[in-house]
């Protein structure tokens, strides 16, 4: 028995480097075959509670992709950018929930895909929503929150950095002493409370909220609050602020990725507009995807 192993031990070992070696190759994307077969027909997701996921859901129907068999895979924002990093690296084809403001489209070559049936809306907007009677209860605070307000580049510098490994909180700390007269504009005016009040924040765990959540905790500490910050899913994160459960959230994004829990809690909750403009979501892919431009393309290219 042993003299067989000992044969057999080299042939063994010789499949496992083979094997391994075929796992590691990996196929870069060929424009001259279609899509779908390259990648399984599968658009990586995020998180399933995410707006953009509904949507997408949507325009699988809407596209007439579902009959060609296309899948959405549900992943994570950490996952998923993984997956994109490697697909990147090698050159592979892949397709994402993509949305901007994010750190994605400014470390790797990728663009948004037409979306001629506008599944996913045109731009958005990024509202901060509170819950009743904070106005009443806690006026320094409602201002602020009123008066918070950014630009998509402003809160990608914050998002490069936690991306870049910093701490969040630290991240947030940094930008706002590089940024003085702008915090200056969100609380100028508002006096600091006294007895360190309790504000809650939820968000759903997005890079982009990530990045305003802390700048607006920070924020509000340097107004004598006792800020504690939570992630929740989508619509725990909107439940929340409609039960008073907590005070406010910055992550309401409008008029499509959030519209159906906007409406679920309609009266609930008090809007107070826009904290960013500008903002998209759909699908996206690799720049070096040439001919895949339109959601229309995943069907027939």
């Amino acid at each position: 028995m042993k003299k067989k192993l000992t044969f057999l031990l080299p042939v063994i070992l010789t499949l496992v480097v083979l094997l391994s070696g075929c796992s590691t190759k990996v196929p870069k994307y060929n424009a001259k075959q279609k899509l779908g077969p390259q990648i399984n027909y599968t658009i990586t997701g995020i998180d399933a509670g995410a707006g953009i996921m509904a949507s997408t859901q949507t325009a699988l129907s809407k596209y007439g992709l579902t009959q060609n068999n296309w899948q959405l895979q549900t992943s994570s924002t950490a996952a998923m950018t993984s997956t994109l990093d490697k697909a990147i690296k090698h050159k592979q084809p892949i397709v994402i929930t993509g949305w901007q403001p994010h750190w994605m489209f400014t470390k790797y070559p990728i663009k948004f895909l037409k979306d001629p049936k506008q599944v996913y809306g045109k731009t958005e907007s990024i509202h901060t929503i509170v819950r009743k009677g904070l106005q009443k209860e806690q006026p320094q605070a409602y201002q602020m929150l009123d008066r918070f307000n950014w630009t998509p580049a402003e809160m990608s510098q914050v998002m490069m950095q936690i991306n870049n490994g910093k701490d969040p909180q630290k991240a947030a700390q940094e930008w706002i002493k590089a940024n003085p007269s702008k915090v200056h504009a969100w609380t100028q005016g508002i006096r600091k409370v006294a007895g360190k009040p309790t504000i809650k924040l939820t968000y759903v765990a997005w890079d982009s909220e990530i990045a305003s959540t802390n700048v607006v905790a920070e924020v509000l500490r340097s107004l004598g609050y006792n800020v504690t910050t939570q992630a929740m899913e989508m619509q725990p994160m909107w439940a929340s602020i409609a039960t008073n459960v907590a005070d406010a959230q910055v992550a309401a994004w409008l008029p499509t990725t959030s519209a159906k829990y906007y409406h679920d809690y309609q009266g609930k909750f008090v809007d107070l507009g826009p904290n960013l403009k500008g903002a998209r979501v759909g699908l996206a892919v690799p720049k070096y995807m040439t001919n895949i431009n339109s959601i229309e393309d995943l069907k027939n290219k």
